[in-house]
């Protein structure tokens, strides 16, 4: 038999346990031996708590294992995992979990009397007020880490970019009806919301629009010649002076917003790059915020399966399909990939499967781990792709439909 830890023959062994008192130690009879309380200030034990949780070694239970280890104790059991492995680890001594223990239950019937034993409490009746306190600090604790998590900076970075969006297209709209009064035919000509705004707001009236203006504001001289060509045979209204500064007012806000718009998308890139640089490297910035948003969180996109990933964005078509028994999507936001869009129509489902499966392992790489795997994942995505084109150059063809011949009618 092996005699470790024995005194006499008989096992010492020793429970310790944490509590919003202090760190209290009990012997095999389930009775308390020594016990090291926290300081009375509910922050500060908080804070010791939510270090023991994440099995950190805090001085109390140092000072405590220190102590027991002089009265002879030599086994020590935890209720947890990770505080048994870090004393194990950092002080050297013989450990045990039991994730319930008698003197567990001990404890948290009798914390009162204990803490009243122990000086922490003058009376049992203290108790309810102080753990109040205390599991106020932790809630505080736990809400001011999760709104300080990077994730979510990700996530309202890319809701006001495509806030902005919405807005530049909104506005836009207004100015090409209304320029367009004067100056109808730019409309067809120029499709770029932001190149139309330039051009509305730095040369103003259709008079104006000669090929000079234009090359001078980046314009290609072909098609510079085109548009000062029908500025002159243009139908338009002729509106007044005030008319027009207005609209070019107007077209300088809308620039602003441009500019707002590409100094968020730079901020995004970067912040992507420190919470999720092997999303980012997979997908892109943009995208990998996306997907970010859509799920709530790097933490719950790494927790979803690639199915569900793969169609994030196409929530109502799937709904849809469910209740209408049609064909269910093979991809939602994820279609914006270069990998998908650029695809042949038969190949994007193939490929937004292959996709979602590698982003499930970048989430969770990002999330859990931290290690960059980007470029591996990037890689072999790519040589995956390359190889469902060559394997699949054509669509299938479509089964035939067999149709069910009519008996013939008996004379």
């Amino acid at each position: 038999m092996d005699i470790k830890g024995l005194i006499g023959g008989i096992p010492v062994k020793v429970t310790v346990l944490g509590c919003a008192i202090g760190v209290l130690g009990f012997g095999e009879d389930n009775n308390l031996v020594d016990g090291v309380t926290f300081p009375k200030d509910a922050a500060t034990v908080a804070e010791r708590l939510e270090e023991l949780e994440a099995g950190r070694l805090i001085e109390e239970l140092e000072e405590l294992i220190e102590r027991l280890r002089g009265k002879g104790y030599t086994t020590f059991i935890f209720e947890r995992t990770e505080t048994a492995q870090v004393v194990q680890e950092k002080l050297g001594v013989d450990v045990r979990v039991e994730s319930l223990t008698e003197a567990g239950e001990v404890l948290r019937g009798n914390m009162g009397k204990l803490a009243v034993k122990l000086g922490f409490l003058e009376s049992e009746d203290e108790l309810a007020g102080w753990i109040h306190k205390v599991s106020m600090e932790l809630t505080r604790r736990r809400v001011r880490r999760a709104t300080e998590k990077r994730d979510l900076v990700v996530v309202h970075t890319i809701q006001m970019i495509d806030d902005i969006e919405k807005t530049i297209n909104l506005f836009m709209n207004r100015v090409r009806e209304w320029y367009g009064l004067h100056f109808p035919e730019l409309n067809r000509l120029v499709e770029k919301h932001e190149t139309y705004a330039r051009l509305v707001n730095k040369i103003g009236r259709r008079e104006n629009f000669t090929p000079e203006n234009l090359v001078r504001e980046g314009i290609p001289e072909e098609r510079a010649s085109r548009i000062a060509e029908a500025a002159v045979r243009s139908v338009g209204a002729e509106l007044q002076d005030v008319d027009i500064e207005k609209i070019r007012m107007l077209c300088g806000e809308v620039l602003k917003l441009y500019r707002v718009k590409s100094t968020l998308e730079d901020y995004l890139r970067e912040l992507m790059d420190e919470v999720a640089p092997n999303i980012s490297a997979l997908a892109g910035a943009t995208l990998g915020a996306r997907l970010i948003a859509l799920a709530g969180g790097l933490d719950d996109l790494a927790k979803m399966p690639a199915s569900t990933i793969q169609i994030l964005g196409a929530e109502k078509a799937l709904f849809r399909s469910l209740k209408t028994g049609s064909r269910p999507p093979k991809h939602g936001v994820i279609f914006q990939h270069s990998l998908i869009h650029g695809s042949k129509r038969w190949l994007r489902g193939k490929i937004a499967r292959l996709l979602a499966g590698k982003l499930a392992i970048a989430a969770r790489t990002d999330s859990f781990s931290g290690k960059f795997i980007g470029d591996r994942l990037r890689e072999d995505l790519e040589k995956r792709v390359k190889e469902i084109k060559e394997k699949y150059p054509k669509p299938k063809p479509k089964p035939a439909v067999r149709t069910r011949r009519r008996p013939a009618r008996r004379k």
